[in-house]
């Protein structure tokens, strides 16, 4: 079932026993993120937080770890399983033109389905019950400092909603916003994501260089200096000098804050930049998302979201951000990002500040991250349909390692299917991808470990190659580009001129294993 919006959602937290609230005084600098990280941590992920005296914000509340266990997840999602979701993209994938009226008649059912996907633009909402074009500060809201060495306060769970200027198509994405002052936030928009994409082709329509501002680039570190030119290169440009001019104009931005969960999780999922975000969340939620038209830009909204930022970011502008505290248990360091400059906020009465924290997993993202596993796992074998299954370690977070079962059917065929998921959109960003045989079970990292210390000649099976990597990988020789490595713990063939004889796993005949079941009881070890 949908929810309805954000405080449906919530209510339903209540109902399920999955929501606590706090009331005494805290203060959204570090103390939030600490009680949160401690809830977090516990088993099974804690509960949903609501913290209603948050220290100097009389009347607001603010809801965190709303992700942050797999029942929560799937109680967002309104299934019992995630393989639920898996399967209804499996079905929908699996369509084939129909032959005769017959078929035509039997997929009427499906094509009605797939008309609740695409969003519907209403007259009104509640998002718009309080408006405000002159009287606002960004930081009346309970913006969280998360942790000690951060730049400043970030807004971390924000819908940002940018249109592509060739297409019109919308993106939702989930991009942090350090907040500057009472008008201005910092846009985390990394190289690879679609936001960047949109900006870039702003900055080509009025005939950028590329270039950041000479004054932004002179006071900045050189490691921001040189991520700032990655992040606005023009694709297929010459070399790029290091100061310059860029060409002046604004891109529009609208942010929402406090959606219900499906808009909330399709803004992470690492969808293709074609597809709308609003549309995923209604194949989600099985129901439309609604949109009203935003005040001061030419962009929609969710109607029933918390809290709506309208704005805008100027193609000439740059500024420094962070340093953050990240989901990879480390700072993100200083970069040069553009500038968001607010022209109107919108909320509803009362509204209710959605937040999380990043840090050292597991943190809420790590059940997010696990839910994406399951439900792209269909669309990863419409490319590989060898794969089995996958798994993306937690510890590892997501995109450090791919652990991946398949069919073996020819010599190299783990090799190719490493080369396939650097080649398959944000999966390129994975650092070490490690196939196994269909027989492991990849959720098992006992198994998986057995199967890769034993099946493996390092020099033999061990490949490296060069490529995009994550923006947040402090490790890699250069920013957004590095290393990566691909390991073949598969059981290796003759025809891959491996002759020697490979040995049996051990294991016991089923005869006996049910002769011990019969007498188990008897046995008193239990």
């Amino acid at each position: 079932m949908a929810y309805d919006d954000f405080r449906d959602w919530i209510s339903a937290l209540e109902r399920a026993g999955e929501l606590k609230h706090i009331r005494a005084e805290v203060d959204p600098i570090l103390e939030i993120t600490e009680i949160t990280d401690r809830v977090s941590k516990s088993a099974g992920g804690g509960p949903a937080l609501v913290f209603e005296n948050v220290k100097g914000y009389r009347g607001w509340r603010v809801l965190i770890n709303q992700f942050g266990s797999e029942r929560r997840m799937r109680l967002a999602l309104g299934v019992d399983s995630l393989d639920e979701i898996a399967a209804r993209i499996h079905q929908f994938l699996d369509v084939k033109s129909p032959e005769g009226l017959l078929e035509k008649i039997k997929m009427l059912p499906m094509l009605a389905e797939m008309n609740k996907f695409f969003p519907k633009t209403v007259a009104n909402g509640p998002c718009k019950e309080v408006i405000r074009r002159d009287n606002f500060d960004l930081l009346h809201m309970p913006v969280l400092q998360c942790w000690p060495k951060d730049g400043g306060r970030f807004i971390t769970l924000p819908c940002v909603i940018t249109r592509d200027p060739r297409t019109g198509k919308r993106n939702v994405g989930m991009y942090r916003m350090q907040v500057y002052d009472a008008r201005t936030a910092g846009m985390h928009w990394q190289r690879q994501k679609v936001g960047a994409e949109h900006y870039r082709e702003r900055m080509r329509a009025a005939g950028s260089a590329g270039v950041p501002p000479a004054v932004a680039a002179a006071s900045s570190p050189p490691h921001a200096r040189s991520a700032a030119v990655d992040l606005m290169a023009r694709s297929g440009g010459g070399a790029i000098e290091a100061e310059g001019e860029r060409p002046k104009g604004k891109m529009e931005v609208a942010v929402a804050i406090g959606t219900e969960p499906a808009l909330t999780f399709a803004a992470v999922i690492p969808a293709p930049p074609d597809v709308e975000e609003f549309m995923i969340a209604g194949f989600l939620r099985q129901k439309p998302v609604e949109l009203v038209k935003c005040e001061t830009v030419d962009l929609e909204i969710p109607a029933t979201a918390e809290i709506v930022l309208e704005g805008y970011v100027n193609l000439d502008e740059l500024r420094t951000e962070g340093p953050f505290g990240d989901h990879t248990g480390f700072y993100s360091l200083e970069d040069l990002y553009p500038v968001f400059h607010v022209t109107c906020v919108t909320h509803r009465k009362d509204p209710i500040y959605a937040t999380t924290i990043v840090g050292k997993p597991p943190m809420e993202d790590a059940w997010m991250g696990k839910a994406i596993e399951r439900i792209f796992l269909p669309l990863m074998r419409v490319t590989l349909p060898e794969i089995v299954d996958v798994n993306l370690p937690v510890e590892a977070v997501f995109h450090n390692l791919m652990i991946v079962s398949i069919r073996k059917s020819y010599p190299g065929h783990a090799r190719k299917v490493m080369n396939g998921i650097w080649a398959m959109g944000q999966a390129m960003f994975t650092k070490c991808v490690v196939v196994v045989d269909e027989d492991c079970d990849v959720q098992d990292l006992r198994e998986v470990v057995l199967r890769l210390a034993n099946n493996i000649d390092p020099e033999r099976d061990i490949q490296f190659t060069l490529g995009p990597v994550d923006s947040l990988d402090h490790s890699s020789r250069l920013p957004n580009f590095g290393s990566k490595m691909g390991i073949d713990a598969t059981r290796k063939w003759p025809t891959e001129g491996f002759t020697r004889p490979w040995p049996d796993e051990i294991r016991m005949d089923e005869a006996t294993k049910r002769r011990v079941d019969a007498m188990w009881k008897t046995l008193g070890i239990d």
